[in-house]
């Protein structure tokens, strides 16, 4: 039997605190995979089910359909597993009303974008996703193209320009450095190329808040599915397996209302960027160099990798010396308190999270993650052996037999050939762009 609003619940899952069938869509969120569903999806549920209406929300898969063919049959609904080493719980998230995959029907998607109910826009599309050259500016060429945000968002803000209506907030909730400025600078950009008429009401009716998300989303397995199939008594296509973590950290700067997520967990800030800075060079930075040193030393989950007492010390000296005082931190915010946090849940035995999955995508990662640390030691005559470790890893790792799913994909692995591989991929005709070069 398939999960669906006609399911009846053991009590032993905890079901969403609110009538569903009276609830408004008031957020489109573009890029709806297992992420969101853990986290943004998860902190919307609890703010209808500590009161809020009208914030259901309305997903969107640019090219994909299989999550709409994951959660369209189900109604919307789905599971989320929370997975610690006393335990597991398991919860239906009710949050989600649909899925519209934007290549078969682009116009519904602009619809909805264009509804009266909707007031935010978000988006978890990975860095590469914002189609951003090395400099950073757009790239218009690929922008204008079916399976770009720009191209629906535009559409979308033209429509409800169009019919009088009010902007939206744009909430970026990636793991981009500046993920609110840099949308911003890229919705500009677009629009002053294909929709001038829209820039300067974009600018005045339309925000783009900072954000900071934290919370570790491994991959879904057909034994994760059978295992909440068990409990649930039910098939769910869509359900996700997380840690007991979460933390969301966003810029109060809405254009219009917005959920009280502040009331269920999320911290609302005038500054994002010291706890964004922390996740990106610490939690992110750590987890890019498990990453490929756990796989070159036959590892495949986090758990192991930081468990082999070769890779560990470099791990915990790389957030701790190299990361941590990079970072201005925010007042209260304590760096040696969140880097013992951090191994404690990289240690979870319960989460399986796989070092290839985090592997991914390195050519959009490793500048924030890693390069702006090393920059920063390096503008006061100082190395990082940690993260040099980790260069050194990555280089082997796209020199390998491992499967490398980046954009860059095939001039990474013609850079990392012959002994210049640093110099190539760093330096002056460097393939990855930073303000930092190899001594």
């Amino acid at each position: 039997m398939r999960l669906s609003a006609q399911t009846p619940l053991p009590a032993s899952v905890q079901a969403p605190g609110y009538d569903r069938a009276v609830q408004a869509a008031g957020i489109v969120h573009i890029g709806i995979g297992a992420f969101h569903r853990a986290h943004q999806a998860v902190y919307t549920n609890d703010a209808m089910g500590a009161g809020d209406r009208d914030w259901g929300i309305v997903g969107v898969s640019l090219r994909s359909g299989d999550v709409a063919a994951q959660l369209n049959p189900q109604d919307g609904l789905y599971t989320v597993s929370t997975r610690s080493a006393a335990g597991s719980e398991l919860r239906l998230i009710g949050a989600v009303q649909q899925v519209l995959v934007a290549a078969d029907d682009p116009q519904a998607v602009i619809d909805a974008i264009a509804a009266p109910t909707t007031h935010i826009v978000s988006f978890t599309v990975t860095e590469k996703g914002y189609l951003r050259r090395a400099d950073g500016s757009l790239d218009l060429a690929v922008a204008i193209g079916g399976s770009s945000l720009y191209r629906f968002v535009a559409a979308g803000l033209a429509a409800r320009k169009a019919a009088g209506l009010r902007g939206v907030t744009l909430l970026s909730c990636d793991n981009l450095a500046g993920n609110g400025a840099v949308l911003r600078r890229s919705m500009r950009e677009y629009l002053a190329a294909y929709h001038p008429d829209l820039s300067a009401w974009f600018d005045g009716e339309c925000t783009c808040p900072a954000t900071m998300i934290d919370r570790i989303v491994p991959a879904t397995t057909e034994a994760d599915r059978a295992a909440v199939e068990a409990a649930l008594g039910a098939r769910d296509e869509g359900a996700v397996v997380t840690e007991g973590f979460s933390q969301w950290v966003i810029e109060d700067d809405f254009a219009g209302p917005r959920p009280r997520w502040e009331k269920v967990g999320a911290e609302l800030v005038a500054d994002v960027a010291p706890y964004e800075t922390a996740k990106l060079r610490m939690l992110n930075g750590a987890h890019s160099a498990l990453a490929y040193i756990g796989l070159g030393r036959g590892h495949d989950y986090v758990h192991q990798a930081i468990a082999d007492l070769e890779i560990q010390p470099v791990i915990e000296r790389l957030m701790r010396e190299e990361a941590a005082p990079t970072i201005d931190a925010a007042p209260g915010q304590d760096l040696a308190a969140y880097a013992d946090a951090l191994l404690g849940r990289f240690t979870n035995p319960a989460l399986h999270h796989r070092l290839i999955q985090i592997a991914m995508d390195g050519s959009q990662k490793i500048p924030q993650r890693w390069l702006e640390t090393l920059a920063w030691h390096q503008a006061r005559g100082a190395h990082c052996p940690s993260l040099e470790v980790a260069i050194t890893a990555w280089i082997a790792f796209l020199r390998s037999d491992h499967p490398i799913d980046d954009p860059l994909a095939d001039k990474l692995r013609e850079a990392a050939v012959g002994p210049d591989a640093l110099e190539r991929l760093f330096g002056d005709g460097r393939l990855i762009v930073s303000d930092w070069r190899p001594a």
